[in-house]
């Protein structure tokens, strides 16, 4: 294979590599001068030219060896020979995971400097099918992976590994000058399933009961639906918020909001309630130490999917997770560690 042009002005030759694979050999099509060039140029056997068009080599005179004289762009080999393989990878899916995520891949990145990690929100099913379409490497979810994705991953012939990466409890939330402070799971089924339309039904103000859900391609909702609604579906009319900041910033600006948040999302803006799912026997306050020891009852695993293909590629940004110091990081971010 010929990895370099040869091209004569006048009594100058001119090397150029067309290629950037390990040199080798140098096209010999004019003769001895071309032949004496490759073998002053013989020492440079084995160098890695990465991501470089040409390198060009200048021989004056009659090419003989002693009188060599090279020039070589020092900037330009520099910047090629020392080339590293990037670590990249894409992270996209739970907004729910997002915030844990991102904080992850920070510190992630600051001990591997040449790793590159990028992470998008949008749902959990937004990550699964970005999986399916082959443009993330690792889809974050908060609930398990349903049957027709997986099979829909199967018949495109794509294997999976699933990961648990932390807990997250969910957080009811109202506006901060409502007075009801606590509810039972029977109430909020009824709330957004559209049997309670009023405050007062449950022993709070005169006034309306607006209810905000996160769209249907969030894990969140599914969970939701799932654990609170026992799957019976929303009312009709419930207003879906594209991401859980935006139920944040509505049930803010609210005074009869009712809406679902993720316990790392808990802010000033927003009140939690105390919640009981043992028909108002007893109700537990939404709080990392509450969810830590299972008194809390609205908890759920947060995911990692990945292509078994791409294990090497997405291991050791999981495993940094999963490892003692990423696991630290799930406690301050606001979830609930694996073990």
């Amino acid at each position: 294979m010929d990895y370099f042009n040869v091209c004569r002005e006048g009594n100058k030759y001119s090397l150029f590599l067309k290629t950037p694979l390990y040199y080798n050999s140098v096209t010999n099509e004019n003769g001895n001068k071309e032949e004496r060039a490759r073998q002053a140029i013989s020492r440079y056997r084995n160098i890695r030219f990465t991501r470089m068009k040409y390198v060009s080599l200048y021989f004056a005179g009659k090419l003989k060896y002693a009188q060599m004289k090279k020039t070589i762009v020092w900037t330009a080999i520099a910047a090629c020979l020392f080339t590293m393989d990037v670590f990249a990878q894409k992270i996209k899916g739970s907004d729910t995971c997002l915030p844990l995520t991102q904080t992850e891949a920070e510190y992630f990145m600051n001990k591997e400097k040449n790793a590159k990690v990028t992470v998008t929100g949008g749902g959990s099913g937004v990550g699964i099918s970005a999986l399916l379409e082959g443009t993330t490497d690792i889809a974050m979810t908060s609930r398990k992976m349903k049957f027709d994705e997986r099979i829909k991953l199967q018949e495109a012939g794509k294997k999976t590994e699933e990961v648990v990466i932390a807990y997250d409890a969910l957080a009811v939330v109202v506006h901060p000058s409502n007075p009801v402070s606590k509810l039972t799971r029977e109430q909020l089924e009824a709330i957004f399933t559209g049997k309670i339309r009023n405050w007062k039904e449950v022993d709070g103000p005169d006034m309306k009961i607006v209810a905000y859900s996160r769209e249907t391609s969030s894990g969140t909702y599914e969970f939701f639906k799932e654990s609170v609604l026992k799957n019976k579906n929303y009312k009709n009319g419930i207003l879906s918020m594209p991401a859980t900041g935006a139920i944040i910033q509505s049930v803010s600006q609210t005074k009869g909001a009712i809406g679902y948040v993720g316990l790392a999302y808990l802010n000033k803006a927003v009140k939690p309630l105390h919640v009981s799912y043992s028909a108002g026997k007893s109700y537990v306050e939404p709080s990392l130490e509450n969810a830590t020891n299972k008194s809390y009852p609205i908890i759920r695993p947060l995911f990692y999917y990945y292509e078994v293909k791409n294990a090497s590629k997405v291991r050791p940004f999981i495993d940094y997770v999963l490892s003692p110091e990423g696991q630290e990081l799930v406690k301050e971010v606001g979830y609930i560690p694996v073990e």
